[in-house]
């Protein structure tokens, strides 16, 4: 069976295509999402591909009912292109999610109207979205640091839109890491109010819970964007690795969360896989992010209250 998408807004921000990690080199990054997840490459894995406009290469892999896109630039790194700039400011690190919009032109003029700025594909700005447009990129300053493309044509060849995906999604709970789905994508913010009212007023995103999570030390605000959710977290201490994120890089995007089965399940495989992982408190764990590439993976078998997403919606 398909997956059925759901969409947020006037313009019909649906399927989250991507969530971009970055690193050196795409291979390697693949063998870590193999080898950690069990994770089914569907374009580019045997041999990346290399886009121009972007010198970038790339691969796309499913994780559950989420797509990593790894990605590492060319070598020599062109500091001009937008791919090399995050590289050689970043290193290893999550870049960005993606994101399918029924509407994409209409959803360009509300912005553009609001005054965010847009990039075009490669880089420059956008005044008025043509018709030949495929994509364009928000500016991070104008949506609380999330890089976002946003996109008007599906991913080619996404499992999501198979009649097998409902039987890649049941070999994912299977599995010793135990999937459910994909919960949640963390952006740390310095002011979590300004956030909230950034993707609430100007994306059109659908409010879900708030809170203090006393064990990461953070306040948040989860909301739904398109077919996937979205926390918003500003620390209340920075004496921690997730404070430490938003005093380095300010509003940045932080960390990808799972809902499993069997957190020890979970903590066991990764163990055995060469990932280290702790446990904040019993319903949560954390892999170790000089192990993952320099990307933060929660796991957890905690619901989200009013998660439209839940087996128990």
């Amino acid at each position: 069976m398909k997956r059925q998408y759901k969409t947020t807004g006037d313009f019909g921000i649906g399927n989250m295509i991507h969530v971009i990690h970055m690193s050196d080199d795409v291979n390697k990054l693949n063998e870590l999402y193999h080898r950690a997840f069990g994770a089914f490459g569907f374009m580019t894995v045997d041999e990346p591909s290399y886009l121009p406009p972007e010198d970038r290469w790339a691969s796309l892999l499913m994780v559950g009912d989420v797509c990593i896109e790894t990605m590492a630039p060319n070598f020599p790194v062109d500091v001009n292109k937008p791919v090399g700039k995050f590289y050689s400011k970043f290193g290893e690190h999550l870049h960005s999610v993606g994101y399918k919009v029924e509407d994409l032109a209409g959803l360009a003029a509300r912005m553009l109207e609001k005054g965010i700025y847009i990039g075009a594909p490669g880089g420059g700005k956008i005044e008025k979205l043509d018709d030949e447009t495929q994509y364009f990129y928000p500016s991070p300053r104008d949506t609380a640091g999330l890089m976002v493309e946003l996109c008007k044509i599906d991913m080619p060849n996404d499992p999501k839109d198979a009649d097998t995906y409902s039987e890649l999604m049941r070999l994912y709970e299977q599995h010793p890491m135990t999937i459910e789905r994909f919960s949640y994508v963390t952006l740390g913010v310095k002011d979590l109010d300004s956030a909230v009212a950034t993707y609430v007023d100007i994306m059109q995103a659908i409010p879900l819970q708030d809170g203090i999570d006393e064990d990461l030390q953070c306040k948040y605000m989860t909301v739904q964007l398109g077919d996937c959710l979205l926390q918003l977290a500003q620390p209340l201490e920075m004496d921690t690795d997730f404070g430490r994120h938003v005093e380095k890089y300010g509003n940045f995007i932080y960390s990808l969360r799972w809902k499993v089965r069997d957190i020890a399940s979970a903590e066991a495989w990764l163990n055995k896989q060469g990932i280290r992982t702790t446990r904040p408190r019993p319903s949560l764990l954390v892999a170790n992010v000089e192990d993952t590439l320099g990307a933060p993976w929660f796991f957890t078998d905690e619901e989200i209250p009013g998660d439209p997403f839940s087996k128990n919606a």
